[in-house]
């Protein structure tokens, strides 16, 4: 079964119990229906919290989560979100939530006699109905139990609710339907939205099978159109995170799948050639066709060649979502500027996730990150720099490792650091090894300041991260190449 979506114009509220920790692993072992909804009208009054979090990805989620931590009282903390489900992880989505099993999905009926849903992605679970919307995890933490009972923190869900103006100076938000909140602080965790073809004037960019995907409701067409167009043929467009997960993915549903991309190679703008040179093999080795260093026009390319296909993919990549703060808040390379406690230019007012541009401490240089584990440690020290303040106490500055991974078929790499200098490569990178393993290091100035690793165990990832963190003295490239993850080890 499928998750199923709705609109709903006005505001939906509902109570959020969060969990002490999300993770992949988990066994999530109860979830109780919600007793009661509160259903408001476009015309209600206007109202005020503590703090607004606005958004409703990663960043959010996990920005709910540390204020959980630190307490709550109820009505002190609102989630709102245009979409139409609580926060979830978004990674899953180019993943397992597109594969052919689908995931497990068990229809309860609340205690309101209203028919909701829940879905399992990467171990979190979401409720979904036609009116009422949860994010129900069971707390096991022991920093969770309080007398030995579970904690449930009661957070105000604004969902289906397009925040139209935002008023920084009076602390106002205005919806599209007319509702009023105001806040004490905001946590603006707006992520992005995805590039489209219409935004270069491409032809035909309005296609019925051309999608997109960056939240649920993306997920949900694409899956349909899966189903419809069983062992059909799938265009992706772009050759980076999304354009590799969906083109795996495609292919695992028995899809014939073509890569489209106009840079010379995958994922140019952290792989080398090199490590490019290994993915594109693999893919050819598995059925994907490559089409590099060519645009789409229309949908057909620049030569002119027509690529038949039931399902397009765009995947060309991501603009922050900051229109609304234009003006009001400083903003620099694209993003939101913050300091190293995400608080913008605004007081009382904090930017995290993919808007955020703050200082990285480890390179001295600002920087705007677009990657989940970013959304989530910046969402954690923002709530942690508030609870701060209002102790009375300080917290510590913001020291990001930039950290990006990916999986796609039997493939999982990691890379950690900073991907400027000169690079050599190790390992096994034979794209027709049944157990491929190989890595790559950066050095600048006689110092290794990136790391990647494909195929590498939890301890190896660990050791490459360590090196750059550390960034320890590379004396001699040649004697690099030789020891591979052996130099990790000794560090």
């Amino acid at each position: 079964m499928r998750l199923l979506t709705s609109v709903i114009a006005s505001p939906i509220h509902c109570l959020l119990y969060i969990p002490s920790r999300w993770s992949r692993s988990r066994q999530i072992t109860r979830v109780q229906p919600f007793r009661s909804l509160e259903r408001r009208s476009s015309s209600m009054a206007e109202k005020h919290f503590k703090y607004v979090i606005l958004g409703g990805g990663v960043a959010a989620g996990y920005a709910a989560r540390e204020f959980a931590k630190h307490g709550l009282n109820p009505g002190e903390l609102a989630i709102i979100s245009k979409e139409a489900v609580a926060p979830y992880e978004r990674p899953t989505l180019s993943k397992a939530y597109l594969f052919p099993q689908g995931r497990s999905c068990t229809i309860i009926r609340a205690e309101d006699n209203e028919m909701t849903k829940l879905i399992i992605s990467d171990g979190h679970k979401v409720l979904q109905g036609s009116q009422a919307f949860m994010f129900v995890l069971e707390v096991e933490e022991k920093d969770c139990f309080r007398n030995g009972t579970q904690k449930r923190v009661r957070i105000e869900l604004i969902l289906s609710t397009e925040i139209v103006k935002a008023d920084l100076a009076s602390k106002t938000l205005t919806s599209a339907a007319g509702a009023i909140f105001t806040y004490d602080i905001l946590i603006i965790a707006t992520g992005s939205t995805v590039i489209n073809l219409s935004d270069f004037g491409t032809p035909g960019a309005d296609a019925n099978n051309i999608f997109y995907l960056r939240e649920i409701d993306d997920a949900d067409k694409l899956v349909a159109a899966i189903q419809a167009k069983k062992n059909g043929k799938a265009v992706i467009v772009g050759g980076g995170y999304i354009g590799l997960e969906l083109s795996a993915v495609m292919k695992i549903n028995n899809f014939d799948v073509t890569m489209v991309y106009p840079e010379p190679w995958c994922m140019p703008r952290l792989f080398t050639p090199e490590i490019a040179a290994f993915y594109e093999s693999y893919y050819a080795n598995k059925g994907v066709k490559i089409d590099k260093g060519t645009l789409v026009t229309s949908v057909k390319l620049k030569d002119g060649r027509v690529l038949d296909a039931d399902i397009v993919i765009v995947g060309v990549g991501g603009r922050p979502l900051t229109k609304l703060f234009k003006g009001q808040a400083e903003e620099e390379k694209g993003g939101i500027k913050t300091d190293a406690f995400f608080q913008t230019s605004v007081g009382g007012v904090y930017a995290v996730g993919d808007v955020a541009t703050f200082p990285l401490k480890l390179y001295n240089e600002t920087r705007r990150v677009e990657h989940v584990d970013h959304a989530r440690k910046s969402a954690e020290q923002a709530v942690k720099a508030i609870k701060a303040i209002e102790g009375g106490k300080v917290t510590d500055d913001y020291d990001y490792l930039p950290y990006f991974y990916s999986r796609s078929f039997d493939l999982s790499w990691q890379f950690y650091g900073d991907n400027v200098g000169e690079t050599v490569i190790f390992g096994d990178n034979d794209p027709a090894s049944s157990k491929p393993k190989f890595g790559s290091y950066w050095i600048k100035e006689g110092k290794l300041l990136g790391a990647f690793l494909e195929g590498g165990s939890p301890e190896e990832n660990t050791a490459i991260a360590k090196l750059a963190r550390l960034q320890p003295a590379v004396p001699d490239l040649e004697q690099l190449t030789k020891e591979g993850l052996t130099f990790a080890s000794k560090i």
